[in-house]
């Protein structure tokens, strides 16, 4: 538990607010999320401050959701909200002073074992001590993960290559560079909270952590906002971004260029780009790790007398030898011609010889093969006989 619940999560409903079932995936709520904000983002609507509250709203609640550790910390408030333990009451009148939950040994870190039916003690008092106190300053909201895809060919993925990948959607404000203050201003502490993104509000004998009303939670003002991004220090382009290619890339991969997603709210960190690889195939070419593989067509005079073969590569073409007698299926290894390896140097290339039979013959070719088959004096089958 991280100590940042608020009195919010036993008030709010945050599945209802982005429209999704309690047992929603995580690629559901992000999904429902990003509709939301898309629709209601200030970008979208200038002026109109019922969209600007129903963004806030929104994004508090995707916070909450978007967060394996918080949503599931957020299920349990509401669970206890629902049984009547909450910011209204505890059931059953827990009394004050010593052993009880507001003294010593009682509801404070739970020490004391003030028990729950149907709830576990263990963590309460890490759950609560965000609750019932000003708490610890709120980080704001990094931004969400973008991810793309490029096509590459199978060249440009063995010895690696840059492409430029376009990206639209809500980017840091060049004019502000991010901050939502104007030029020349920068913003400020918030007054009211201090900085720390909550103020505490005194209920009897408890203190609950609300989000500043002042900064929005955000524990800093922006008085002189930015014109071109209304303050919110993003605005929506297209950006194109030039990303490296490491040489010897696979089909499918993903690489993560850091920090070029969407920009976080509230000065928050921004979120990272994913880009996914696709290799087109080689006409020639296979790959099997950081080695190639090759299939070459031979005749039956070249395997059965051997003969010195072109074999082309990625580098140009180079001459193999092949023995007298290779047998079709046989594989040699040209080394270092085949792609990067992770830690340095470079893979092999696989050469698998395939003896081609011609589908037609000419007179000539028939009387020499039909001497040739005169002499043979073993049969190739002759260990399947029974």
């Amino acid at each position: 538990m991280n100590g940042d619940v608020r009195r919010e999560w036993f008030e709010k409903d945050y599945y209802q607010v982005l429209g999704v079932a309690k047992n929603a995936s995580a690629a559901e709520i992000k999904k429902a999320y990003r509709k939301l904000a898309q629709r209601f983002h200030p970008d979208a609507n200038p002026g109109n401050r019922e969209a600007e509250e129903r963004f806030k709203e929104v994004s508090a609640a995707y916070d909450v959701l978007g967060d394996e550790e918080k949503r599931a910390q957020y299920d349990r408030v509401r669970e206890m909200a629902a049984s009547g333990f909450g910011a209204g009451g505890f059931p059953g009148g827990f009394p004050g002073g010593p052993g009880g939950v507001g003294g010593p040994g009682g509801f404070g870190g739970f020490p004391g074992g003030v028990r729950v039916e149907g709830f576990p003690t263990e963590g309460l008092g890490d759950l609560f001590g965000g609750l019932f106190g000003a708490g610890r300053r709120r980080e704001p909201a990094r931004g969400d993960d973008l991810e793309t895809e490029v096509r590459l060919s199978f060249e440009d993925a063995v010895h690696g290559t840059t492409v430029p990948v376009r990206i639209k959607g809500p980017a840091p404000c060049e004019t502000c560079g991010g901050s939502g203050a104007a030029a020349g201003t920068s913003p400020t502490v918030c007054p009211q909270c201090g900085g720390s993104g909550s103020v505490a509000q005194n209920q009897g004998m408890f203190s609950f952590a609300r989000p500043c009303g002042r900064c929005a939670g955000s524990g800093r003002i922006v008085e002189h906002p930015c014109p071109t991004c209304k303050g919110s220090g993003a605005t929506r382009r297209t950006r194109t971004l030039s990303v490296r290619v490491p040489p010897g890339v696979r089909d499918g991969a993903r690489i993560r260029v850091a920090g070029r997603g969407e920009p976080g709210a509230r000065g928050g960190r921004p979120g990272d780009l994913f880009v996914q690889v696709r290799v087109a195939p080689h006409r020639l070419f296979g790959r099997t790790g950081p080695d190639l593989t090759l299939d070459l067509p031979v005749t039956y005079a070249e395997a059965a007398l051997g003969a010195d073969v072109k074999v082309p590569t990625l580098d140009g073409a180079v001459t193999l030898r092949i023995p007298a007698g290779t047998q079709s299926g046989k594989t040699f290894r040209l080394r270092g011609k085949g792609g990067p390896r992770p830690r340095g140097g470079a893979g092999d290339l696989l050469v698998t010889v395939r003896v081609e039979v011609p589908a037609k013959v000419s007179r000539q070719e028939r009387e020499l093969l039909e001497r040739l088959q005169g002499l043979e004096r073993e049969s190739p089958r002759a260990g399947l006989e029974a």
